[in-house]
């Protein structure tokens, strides 16, 4: 019996379709339980449970989950969004003391380098992985720049608010607009994505480089998985120094000097099911971490497997509780 709580589930249905395979296709019994803050969340009508809870920035947050987790027997609790990683980095000790769940979330000071841009710039930087080179405020002062140049958030997600810079009206237009703007040189290549699994002590299982042929709304529409050996082994080093925990996806260009690692994200993607379809199963993982299987690095997944994304939809009834 193993209960799994998806947070902020939103429409992220194809996570939830997929733990619950791994759990039949592994002969297990338990939930997978989503919740969200808004009772029109697709996923949620796909979970064996759902629940509504507090938004993120409200007192109750933590509480909520502790006690949907212990109402609920969660041995595991799986975030999805960039916001909720803080807070549940900073609360995972409190939040495992209080109910039998591991809270599958890496350690603050890996959430603190990844949701910082600054931080993931110097992380790179100093550990010496190829990076776009950042135009820092002496840069911008002095004009010891080049066009074309790339601006995104400090704190940002889903692609919102980057935008190529083509000229300085642009770039003056743009450091006005982005909030805490970062801006970088900007580079030409092969746009990657790597879904990365490690067990809860860091060892890498499994790192899957996945090429972006198209995008939607931040979130990969079209990408095939490429056993890509250079990636995989400068992936390698970086999770030697990072140390992060589960799945975690890391965004890379190949270009004509080497491969520039852009940001990480240390959570599922919103294109991790390819990757999970393809043989690299996290959630399958998870279980068996859970059941206390000690798993061995792998590249046991298809090459050249390509994931198509589209919608589907959700129909419900209209009652008052969804008005």
């Amino acid at each position: 019996m193993i209960n799994v709580l998806i947070t902020s589930a939103g429409r992220r249905v194809e996570l939830i379709k997929y733990f619950k395979e791994a759990r039949d296709s592994l002969g297990l019994k338990g939930n997978v339980i989503a919740v969200d803050i808004d009772n029109t969340a697709p996923a949620l009508y796909h979970a064996d449970k759902y629940f509504l809870i507090s938004k993120i920035n409200e007192n109750n947050y933590i509480s909520d989950i502790i006690d949907i987790c212990n109402k609920e027997n969660i041995d595991l609790i799986v975030p999805t969004i960039d916001t909720e990683l803080y807070k549940l980095a900073e609360s995972k000790e409190f939040i495992q003391s209080r109910t039998d769940a591991v809270v599958h979330i890496s350690d603050k000071k890996v959430i603190e380098v990844c949701r910082d841009k600054f931080n993931t710039q110097r992380f790179f930087s100093e550990n010496n992985f190829g990076v776009p080179r950042l135009i820092d405020n002496d840069a911008l002062v002095n004009k010891n720049y080049d066009f074309p140049l790339f601006i995104k958030p400090l704190n940002g997600s889903s692609s919102m608010n980057t935008f190529k810079v083509n000229n300085e009206n642009e770039l003056q237009f743009f450091l006005g607009y982005v909030p805490n703007p970062i801006v970088q040189e900007f580079i030409e290549g092969e746009e990657y994505t790597v879904d990365v699994f490690t067990d809860f002590y860091s060892n890498p299982i499994t790192i899957v480089p996945r090429l972006r042929l198209a995008t939607r709304g931040g979130e990969v529409a079209k990408g095939i998985v490429k056993k890509d050996k250079e990636i995989i082994r400068e992936v390698k080093k970086l999770l030697e120094v990072l140390k992060p925990m589960g799945h975690i996806t890391i965004q890379c260009m190949k270009t004509k000097d080497g491969i520039k690692f852009i940001e990480i994200n240390p959570r599922f993607g919103g294109g991790a099911p390819i990757s999970i379809k393809a043989g690299a199963d996290s959630p399958k993982h998870l279980y068996k971490i859970l059941l206390g299987e000690r798993l061995e690095y792998n590249e046991d997944y298809a090459d050249d497997f390509l994931g198509l994304r589209y919608d589907e939809a959700v129909f419900l009834t209209m009652s008052k509780e969804l008005v």
